[in-house]
């Protein structure tokens, strides 16, 4: 078939007229992307919900969260160095351990990457709704999620250039929010003490870890940029920096807010709603002003967000399709103007319409579930590459490929392990769904599973 035959905006799938993605990103970009899909006031977004869990420890659940998710970060910085393409965990597993494993782990990194937009949807629709009741919260994620679809198709470099304006009202925010805490613990008559939010009275290690198994959810973003290998300039050099960079001033971040909520506010009993518990915080710290400040910001952030994660699923479901994991005829195809895999961002925004019925608390821990099954097979990985396939198993190199992933793999397992058993339910039953398709995929394990060819990877 010629292009010809195409008229000049019409998609064609990848293969037939080989339209591929576009280089455009460099270093701050693709941060800016990683801290935009984290949103660094989305320690706000399960504040509630986990500061009851943890009965008054969120910063030290964080602390725990932040040493897993470094150790997995450095795998998925070595990991995008050995394959420097779309797909994420997916792509890394499946050329380590082959097709059918690198399935389940695309598979299930699936499952938090489909359901974040969906929380990025939710607390959208509540802060707005509490800020301006007569709108429906259901017209308020309605509108959201065809504005983020139609930004995930008309291309990447919009989503950059809004990311760092969206980041930049936050880091403004978090500006105000910290001086005015200080201000406030400053005239508060009964101080805390600065250690209570870490080793306080009523620490409960087990209540800590299924607090940080939740928190995983405020740290996929690190992970995220690797699926923009295909869009980054010199790939190999600029993701693995900018995932590291991600991780680090996050958690930072989701530490040092999250102490500030709780020295401020320290009674978690108090909260009027545990979904919307920051509101309470900003009210005590800083009245109107600050509560309509913080739900400027906090809107603008999950926005940036939900362009992020949109934007990295459907490069997830585009992978995918391509090597024919998934049908390569609806998810394999890229918009000849904007190349862009737009099939797959418009099938994200339908899914993201569960936004309108799942409950908050659940579609956070399905996040988690996912992640840790896809983070423990990156570590995994990248035994398997380096220390196994590569014998690079001396000196440094035994910390760096054996002893880090080893303990990220142990980390991201205990934290899994501490998750609910609704969320154990519902992911086991994804899972399942997973390995049916897989089946019929391979007719009945019979043929070997698809497999990205990586002979031309840049």
């Amino acid at each position: 078939m010629s292009e010809s035959a195409h008229p000049p905006t019409s998609p064609a799938p990848l293969g037939v007229n080989d339209v591929g993605l576009k280089r455009v990103l460099g270093l701050p970009s693709t941060v800016f992307f990683g801290l935009a899909y984290m949103v660094p006031l989305t320690v706000f977004t399960t504040y509630g919900i986990v500061t009851t869990v943890t009965e008054g420890h969120l910063p030290m659940a964080y602390v725990f969260t932040l040493a897993a998710m470094f150790v997995t970060a450095l795998a998925y910085a070595n990991m995008v160095k050995a394959f420097p393409v779309s797909g994420s965990a997916y792509t890394y597993t499946q050329q380590s351990f082959g097709a059918a494993p690198g399935f389940i782990a695309g598979w299930s990194l699936l499952l938090d990457y489909l359901f974040l937009p969906m929380i990025n949807f939710m607390v959208i629709g509540l802060y707005l709704n509490a800020a301006f009741p007569a709108i429906p919260t259901w017209v308020i994620i309605l509108a959201t999620i065809v504005l983020v679809t139609v930004m995930n198709v008309i291309g990447i470099r919009v989503a950059a250039s809004l990311n760092a304006v969206l980041i930049a009202v936050q880091v403004v925010f978090i500006a105000v929010f910290t001086v005015m805490s200080v201000l406030a613990l400053s005239g508060q008559a009964a101080a805390v003490h600065p250690l209570d939010p870490f080793i306080g009275g009523g620490f409960d290690f087990s209540a800590i870890a299924a607090g940080a198994a939740i928190l995983c959810l405020s740290f996929l973003g690190f992970d995220a940029v690797s699926t923009l290998s295909e869009e980054t300039k010199h790939p190999r050099k600029t993701i693995p920096r900018a995932i590291v960079i991600c991780t680090l001033v996050a958690g930072a971040l989701f530490v040092l807010l999250s102490w500030l909520g709780h020295m401020t506010f320290p009674d978690f009993t108090l909260f009027t709603d545990q979904d919307t518990a920051a509101v309470d915080v900003m009210e005590h710290v800083g009245g109107a002003f600050l509560t309509a400040f913080f739900t400027a910001a906090y809107v603008s952030g999950a926005i940036a967000s939900a362009i992020a994660s949109q934007v990295s699923v459907s490069r997830i479901l585009f992978s995918m399709g391509r090597d024919g994991a998934l049908p390569r005829r609806v998810f394999g195809i890229v918009h000849r103007r904007f190349q862009t895999p737009y099939v797959a961002a418009i099938i994200v925004g339908v899914v993201s319409l569960l936004a309108l019925v799942i409950p908050l608390d659940t579609a956070s821990s399905m996040v988690s579930f996912g992640a840790l099954i896809a983070f423990t097979f990156v570590n995994l990985s990248v035994i398997k590459h380096y220390a196994v396939d590569q014998g690079r198993r001396s000196g440094y190199d035994a910390i760096k490929y054996i002893v880090l992933p080893v303990i990220g793999v142990l980390l991201c397992l205990w934290l899994w392990t501490s998750l609910t058993g609704t969320t154990f339910v519902i992911g086991i039953c994804w899972v399942v769904v997973g390995l049916i398709w897989l089946a019929w995929l391979t007719r009945g394990f019979r043929r070997p599973a698809p497999k990205l060819d990586l002979s031309d990877a840049a």
